[in-house]
């Protein structure tokens, strides 16, 4: 029986949800969410993973794989300050749980998750080299080289949202708390608008993506990828911000070099469970 064919445990831990899904032949076939309270001990979060996990075990279960929002040591499995879990700041993840469900367990953090989800069974599949951009409450990243996802000294590699921009720093400018500071609206509704043609709305996004062009360029700069995916749920919009972004793109130095660029939006279901469950391949 080869891997694919056999059931993994995919686990996103997100800022409010943990997500559990099992994978088979990189499809979710069951998935439950569990609550996570901010305030909660570090042992009343690890059990409600234990308790979610628990229903999804059977014989058939290979490995566990786990995506978090957090520095992470790969090879011990240690976990350190997770983002909106206040108590996770540092916690062997890896030994807990395989020592609970005796199956091996695979941790990454979640923009690594989603390049690896993409490379294994998205729009990644087709590309040696590319990046898979998260555009969310932040903007996270993830890098694929010659076929293999680059991690970096505790998964830090791919943090371009911390560089330095105009005032602050990019990820203020390319996640959602740009629409939020600077129009006073969430990204969810500017997208429900702009679909109505809603000017206000156009315009937020045609300014995103003049913010997203600038973070695209560095990108282009430091990894001449193959492609760019997109995903997260401001990706949703970019019919509204193509224009803009593409417009942005027209100053980087070597035009040679984006004749081909690809840059694409994912239409993964379940992106974050798969690319846990693809740590494990």
């Amino acid at each position: 029986m080869s891997m694919m064919q056999e059931e993994l445990l995919g686990v996103d831990i997100g800022g409010t949800n943990i997500k559990i899904g099992k994978v088979v032949n990189g499809v979710v076939v069951q998935k439950c969410k569990i609550r996570v309270n901010r305030d909660d001990l570090e042992q009343v979060t690890l059990d409600n993973l234990y308790k979610g996990l628990k229903g999804f075990m059977t014989d058939s279960v290979k490995a566990i794989g786990i995506g978090v929002p957090a520095v992470v040591d790969i090879e011990s499995g240690t976990v350190y300050d997770v983002q909106n879990i206040p108590s996770w700041t540092q916690i062997a993840l890896k030994d807990l749980v395989e020592e609970k469900f005796n199956v091996p367990v695979y941790i990454n953090n979640d923009a690594n998750c989603f390049a690896i989800g993409e490379k294994r069974f998205g729009k990644a599949q087709e590309f040696k080299n590319c990046i898979a951009l998260s555009l969310g409450t932040g903007m996270g990243m993830g890098i694929i080289i010659n076929d293999k996802l680059y991690n970096g000294v505790l998964c830090g590699a791919g943090e371009i949202g911390m560089v330095p921009y105009l005032d602050g720093i990019l990820e203020e400018y390319t996640g959602s708390f740009f629409f939020e500071r600077e129009y006073k609206s969430s990204a969810l509704s500017l997208y429900n608008k702009a679909l109505e043609g809603d000017e206000k709305a156009l315009l937020a996004f045609n300014d995103y993506g003049i913010h997203l062009a600038e973070a695209i360029k560095i990108i282009l700069y430091m990894y001449a990828p193959e492609a760019i995916i997109l995903g997260g749920s401001i990706s949703n919009s970019f019919q509204f911000f193509e224009k803009s972004l593409k417009t942005g793109l027209e100053s980087f130095a070597y035009q040679k070099q984006i004749e081909n660029l690809k840059i694409q939006t994912s239409d993964l279901v379940d992106s974050p469970i798969l690319g846990a469950a693809a740590l494990c391949l």
